[in-house]
């Protein structure tokens, strides 16, 4: 495990800005909450602006919720593969609360199809999301983060696993997830010297959303799972360190947390009794 794991958290996110794409539901939302807790500023971006039948929530109840916790919320409809609809989010949060932050990497789109049965269309839109999205949504906030005192990036991909079986079970997946992967170590890199941090953030298991339900295995996938809480508490912890503490890793969520001394993940489990699923791209 890496020592920079263990380093001492910074006093919580109130006040800090948290620009993020998606964040009506899921992962996303718990995060946007977790910070919201502290008092941090909260910037939506996202397309669900109307109740869907087939998803619970919308960016407009995302907005309520954070505000319910204690944060403030900024809800900015729109899809994250147009430019204008970015551009206008971080403009909405450099003018509304004077700056930013933390930008939190959190839309993507699953397709598990392998490559004979994966569509142009959904290849295309999982490219445009994952990785442009993760790219676009970074550069257009970097000018105000390296001017932010503790600057993260966050995004939610894997570690880059090479084995064959994982490169093979759905390769347009992968190349999408990885690519997230790829951007954020490599804005690590390239803004080193300016003490942006970024790193990729993962669960070890499968976590119990909406994606799970209705694409991994439904409720019996759900009950092996665990709640996004853990994925909240494990951002929470790397967003309040010190940025040129710890940046260019691929973070587990439970090697995380049992670093910073957490012991007991019983509560986590959506279900105690059932046995936890691995989530994709992890091994052992």
């Amino acid at each position: 495990m890496n020592a920079a794991l263990s380093e001492t958290p910074l006093p919580g996110l109130a006040g800090k800005t948290i620009v993020m794409s998606g964040g009506s539901r899921g992962i996303g939302l718990a995060i946007a909450l977790r910070a919201a807790v502290d008092g941090a500023n909260i910037v939506l971006i996202a397309k669900t602006d109307t109740p869907n039948p087939r998803l619970e929530g919308t960016i407009h109840t995302a907005a309520a919720a954070i505000e319910d916790a204690g944060g403030r919320a900024l809800p900015v409809v729109g899809d994250i593969r147009d430019d204008v609809t970015i551009a206008r989010a971080v403009e909405a949060a450099v003018g509304t609360f004077g700056g930013i932050d933390v930008v939190l990497n959190n839309a993507s789109v699953l397709a598990l199809e392998g490559t004979l049965d994966l569509s142009p269309k959904r290849f295309d839109l999982m490219a445009d999301v994952n990785v442009r999205g993760t790219f676009m949504l970074s550069r257009a906030a970097l000018p105000h983060l390296v001017k932010a005192a503790n600057p993260h990036i966050l995004t939610l991909s894997p570690p880059l696993n090479l084995a064959p079986h994982w490169l093979g079970a759905h390769p347009g997946y992968t190349l999408a997830k990885y690519g997230m992967t790829l951007c954020a170590l490599g804005f690590a890199a390239e803004f080193a010297a300016q003490g942006v941090a970024s790193n990729t953030l993962w669960p070890r298991t499968t976590i119990a959303t909406a994606a799970v339900a209705n694409v991994l295995g439904g409720e019996a996938m759900m009950r092996r799972s665990r709640k996004p809480a853990i994925m909240a508490d494990a951002a929470h912890a790397i967003l309040t360190t010190g940025s040129r503490e710890m940046s260019g890793q691929c973070l587990i969520d439970e090697e995380l947390l049992r670093a910073r001394g957490i012991t007991d993940f019983e509560g986590y489990a959506v279900d105690p009794t059932a046995g936890l699923m691995p989530d994709l791209f992890l091994d052992g």
